[in-house]
């Protein structure tokens, strides 16, 4: 009788040590998964400003540049007007093409190059993963 006793005493010690093992672990993963949450958001924020300053930048660039070659482009050919202006407009024509040729290639290449998205929250769940996985 008294092992029954002994075996329902340990088997009741164990119940809240249990429970109290499983309540730690949920609240880990909670904390863990808020975190990378967390991380996910300031992600997305940083990306949201960085593409907004490339926009904005990109917008005031090209206006600004696109008057000062209009109006550079006018003044050359006012100058050359009788007696080159042919030869001039051919020259800003194949130089204009080439610099937006250029600027093509360079938005290609960026695209290809683009950070990768979130890729902090999917280094951070690689590495949660090995290590709930090295502990089994």
């Amino acid at each position: 009788m008294m092992s029954d006793d002994t075996s329902s005493e340990s088997t009741h010690d164990r119940q809240p040590g249990l429970l109290a093992s499983l309540r730690r672990l949920a609240a880990t993963a909670s904390e863990i998964l808020h975190t990378r949450i967390e991380i996910l958001s300031v992600e997305l924020e940083e990306a949201g400003i960085r593409i907004g300053q490339l926009v904005i930048y990109g917008l005031v660039s090209l206006l600004f540049l696109g008057l000062g070659l209009l109006l550079a482009t006018a003044l050359v050919v006012t100058i050359f007007w009788e007696t080159h202006r042919i030869y001039v407009l051919t020259g800003f024509t194949v130089f204009y093409c080439v610099i937006g040729i250029s600027a093509t290639l360079v938005v290609r290449y960026k695209i290809k190059h683009w950070p990768r998205l979130f890729s902090t929250t999917l280094s951070e769940l690689s590495k949660d993963h090995e290590r709930l996985t090295s502990r089994v």
